[in-house]
């Protein structure tokens, strides 16, 4: 800065002062204030950029056109969950992609395997009056590969996959949100998509 303000006194014609304002500009482009700032543009604009990480992946060969979904393994404490996410992950390919699912590894091209290793809840909100969570965060972890069973090359796998989401206590149920049906199909729909939008991004 003290150079470019010395530059710019010195010299008294329009063509220099022009240039010595371009190197006041430029001496503040290479400041720590100007990085600050367009360090905090770039987090404004592009929130996400460089965050979602899925899994480790690679193109799904043009050869694979039957994909195994079958029933996920449970080792959490939450009944049957493994049921709910099996099914609604085949519904969601069955909706989202060109692939024929098929329950059954050895008829297929390619199996995505699953197991839901942990199911946790905390409260994140409570009503004021009587101290009753009103919203909760849900945290599912899971191991999932889909696998080429020509080649056996793993084409995604996340060993520790996890889903997050909130939801809101029905206040017309006193089940814990494990252990309600319908929330837990909320569940694994929300899941389900999550899981099928990341396998699908990563190609």
């Amino acid at each position: 800065m003290v150079f470019a303000r010395y530059v710019g006194s010195k010299l008294k014609s329009r063509k220099n002062y022009l240039l010595a304002s371009f190197c006041l500009r430029a001496d503040w482009l290479l400041s720590p204030a100007c990085g600050l700032l367009l360090s905090a543009l770039c987090i404004l604009l592009f929130p996400a950029c460089g965050y979602h990480v899925a899994g480790t992946a690679t193109r799904i060969p043009l050869d694979v056109k039957t994909i195994a979904v079958p029933a996920f393994k449970n080792l959490s404490s939450t009944f049957r969950i493994e049921q709910q996410v099996t099914a609604a992950v085949t519904r969601e390919l069955l909706e989202r992609t060109h692939y024929r699912i098929l329950p059954n590894p050895p008829d297929a091209d390619a199996v995505l395997k699953g197991t839901i290793k942990d199911v946790r809840s905390r409260a994140i909100s409570f009503d004021i009056n009587t101290g009753r969570a009103t919203s909760l965060q849900i945290r599912v972890l899971a191991d999932i590969q889909l696998q080429d069973l020509h080649t056996h090359k793993i084409l995604f796998a996340n060993r520790n996959y996890v889903f997050r989401q909130e939801y809101q206590v029905s206040e017309v149920t006193s089940q814990l949100f494990e252990e309600d049906k319908s929330a837990l199909d909320r569940l694994a729909r929300d899941l389900a998509r999550t899981l099928v939008t990341d396998i699908l991004e990563n190609f």
